[in-house]
């Protein structure tokens, strides 16, 4: 089985490419799923979440207001690297089931898993091989003004909080440039997955 650690910045278009790359037959976990699935209502994650963050980061349904908690971690390093040092083993611990379960299913497939924090919580080196999504960073920003209803400042602040794009790419064993659009990033990713396919022992 090949193992495929696929990231990128924040809106640069990470969903669609694991969308095309699903329905080309790789098996595809999505770890947004898997970190809300870690701190979901009186599980571990949401415990230790509670106990450093209070019960305010908390909506009514004892779900975390994440548009709360996110305001939090943005404007501060320490609380960012805080929540990341409770999210990620949980996470990390969840992946590798996935994974076990992907090969038990299929020695052949191509298992691949998004994480947009992989280089920086070093996750990545878990995988074969490593796909980064990137665009042009004037399209990155507007797409996230867009997507998030933020204005310019704070869509730059959550850019600007994350590893930039030019150190990322360095990582990469394949690159996907989503600038141009879904049929060009398509194009991509299915050369990509080609070759991937190559790789398969």
């Amino acid at each position: 089985m090949l193992k495929v650690g696929l990231t990128g910045s924040i809106a640069v278009g990470k969903s669609y490419v694991c969308e095309v790359l699903r329905e080309l037959g790789a098996f595809v976990l999505d770890a947004d799923q898997t970190a809300r699935a870690v701190v979901a209502p009186h599980t571990v994650g949401w415990r230790k979440i509670v106990e450093h963050f209070g019960a305010e980061i908390l909506q009514a349904n004892g779900e975390l207001d994440r548009a709360r908690l996110g305001n939090i971690v943005f404007a501060d390093e320490t609380k960012r690297k805080t929540l990341n040092s409770i999210v990620h083993p949980l996470v990390f611990a969840a992946q590798n089931e996935w994974l076990a379960e992907c090969e038990k299913r299929d020695r052949r497939a191509i298992a691949l898993i998004d994480a947009a924090l992989m280089i920086e919580s070093g996750g990545y080196k878990r995988f074969d091989k490593l796909i980064v999504v990137w665009c042009a960073p004037e399209i990155q920003l507007q797409r996230l003004i867009e997507r998030n209803s933020l204005s310019e400042a704070d869509a730059i602040k959550r850019i600007n909080a994350q590893m930039p794009q030019t150190e990322k790419k360095l990582y990469a064993d394949f690159l996907i440039d989503s600038s141009n659009g879904f049929e060009e990033t398509r194009k991509q990713t299915v050369e990509i997955f080609e070759r991937l396919k190559l790789l398969v022992e």
